[in-house]
């Protein structure tokens, strides 16, 4: 089980009756302070909220496309070339 790091910070909030009158019945549900509870269900969202941005969600057309594209790549640019060419000068170096 995880070892539980002291709490140092503190965040207020301003909260309607009914609003305070439901979380605290949930506390009481789960067996926890109001406080744990609060902590609890904001760390959730919170972690929700940046996986959230970590997917990528793509229309059917899009995943045809990028399917598309990684099996039948198009052909090298010019300057992508060039680039390749750049890089593999600069950073590549032959063993004896």
């Amino acid at each position: 089980m995880p070892q539980e790091q002291p709490r140092t910070a503190r965040i207020e909030a301003r909260i309607a009756p009914d609003a305070l009158a439901i979380v605290k019945r949930a506390a009481e549900i789960q067996g926890r302070s109001v406080s744990d509870f609060v902590v609890a269900a904001a760390q959730e969202a919170a972690a929700r909220a940046i996986e959230e941005t970590q997917i990528i969600r793509l229309s059917v057309e899009d995943q045809r496309i990028f399917a598309e594209a990684i099996l039948r790549p198009p052909e090298p640019t010019p300057a992508l070339l060039r680039a390749a060419q750049a890089y593999r000068t600069l950073f590549i170096t032959e063993e004896p």
